[in-house]
């Protein structure tokens, strides 16, 4: 009779004890890492689309409650852990290792561009971590991003396309007898600048456009002038400069003292900043850049607002509200399934609609084929101008006026 009594007590006790284990292992937050270029060369574009982006959306999801988990049945805030990767390889791959192995946090967000993406892209692969970066293409030459990265969506659309579209408004152009068959190019040297460069240099061959100047430059530099000089001689009608932020500015502003005024004027990531109207006013109308967005949309309009009342500056009208709909993405795929669990998450975002301030996405094949490739200033905004399919493109604005000394 003892022993009948003991053992509905032992098996109470045991089950006490795994309830009280369990309860004990509920996360209290969820721990998301990321590595960002706080110093370097990359640190411009890096802090002002995906740095920015990374903590509105955590102050947001955090005044919310937190991400709920129905596993556990409440929401959970988000905990981060942040380092600098300081625009360096080694170090973004490093930084990314330790988020994975020692500090085993539950997701890691991906750090700012083409080339760092690429860098540590096998990382996230490896370790089997949803890798969503909102300022990077895809990898070239493969079929689809998910051929060599299973675990890498891409939202930003190919280099190749981006390269196509900008020499597919150069042939519409010239089909309308705008301008002629001269062009001048120049592009970073390092991943982006050669994923651009490399096809719009068959695309020209193709559409028997002249490459009247081609040069590459080293990345920081910030000295333009002899490039735009030799691309000046020529008298191109058109000149495009695939290039990172500090490049862009720097190539805008010695464009402007050296008076080259090419009917088409185009340049590379940041164009499409506020803080790039901020810097040349009024002589940003007419310049064309990478990127774009559908302004006129209300979902966008009320993002442009929150970001500026949270962040203290304007987003800008390319990687950022891709950035932060990714972000939104990766939220709604751990909602759904509704705990810490990968692999789970992952195959949501694999197959799932989202809905997003870009409106309803669904990846195919690991990426959003959904993707502005040029945009141009107008009346004091950056609009999408192709693909011309794209909801909200706008004409364009031909030719792009003269700079205006002393603005």
């Amino acid at each position: 009779m003892t022993r009948s009594i003991l053992l509905p007590l032992t098996t109470a006790l045991a089950l006490c004890a795994s309830v009280l284990a369990a309860a004990g292992a509920e996360p209290k937050s969820i721990r998301i890492g990321y590595a960002i270029s706080k110093t370097g060369p990359y640190v411009e574009g890096a802090e002002s689309i995906v740095l920015s982006n990374y903590r509105l959306w955590v102050k947001d999801v955090n005044d919310a409650g937190g991400i709920m988990l129905t596993s556990i049945g409440r929401r959970v805030p988000i905990e981060v852990i942040e380092y600098d990767d300081q625009s360096s390889d080694l170090e973004a791959f490093r930084a990314i290792e330790r988020l994975a192995t020692t500090d085993k946090v539950d997701f890691i967000l991906p750090p700012w561009g083409t080339h760092l993406n690429m860098v540590v892209a096998p990382l996230f692969n490896r370790y089997g971590y949803p890798q969503l970066p909102g300022a990077s293409g895809p990898p070239e030459g493969a079929s689809a991003p998910k051929d060599p990265w299973p675990y890498s969506f891409f939202s930003l659309g190919r280099s190749t396309d981006k390269a196509k579209e900008m020499i597919e408004v150069l042939v519409r152009l010239r089909q309308q007898g705008k301008i002629g068959n001269d062009v001048a190019m120049m592009h970073v040297a390092d991943s982006f600048g050669a994923n651009l460069g490399t096809p719009a240099r068959a695309f020209f061959k193709r559409e028997k456009f002249n490459l009247v100047s081609d040069r590459t430059y080293p990345l920081g530099t910030r000295d333009m002038r002899p490039m735009l000089k030799s691309a000046m001689q020529p008298k191109p009608d058109a000149f495009i400069a695939f290039s990172y932020p500090g490049d862009t500015f720097a190539i805008t502003e010695q464009a402007i003292e050296l008076n080259f005024n090419p009917k088409v004027f185009y340049t590379g990531v940041a164009t499409a900043s506020p803080s790039y109207r901020q810097r040349f006013g009024a002589n940003v109308e007419g310049v064309m850049g990478i990127g774009g967005a559908n302004v006129n949309s209300p979902a966008l309009q009320a993002y442009f607002r929150h970001h500026t009342e949270v962040i203290g500056r304007e987003p800008d009208r390319w990687a950022s509200p891709v950035t932060y709909a990714l972000l939104q993405i990766l939220q709604q795929s751990i909602e759904q399934v509704g705990k810490i669990d990968r692999e789970a998450v992952v195959e949501r975002i694999r197959t799932q609609t989202f809905e997003t301030i870009m409106g309803p996405v669904k990846f195919e094949g690991n990426m959003l084929n959904r993707a502005w490739h040029v945009g141009q200033w107008q009346n004091g905004e950056f609009y999408g101008v192709a693909p011309v399919t794209m909801p909200g493109a706008q004409p364009i604005l031909f030719p792009k006026p003269a700079w205006r000394a002393g603005e």
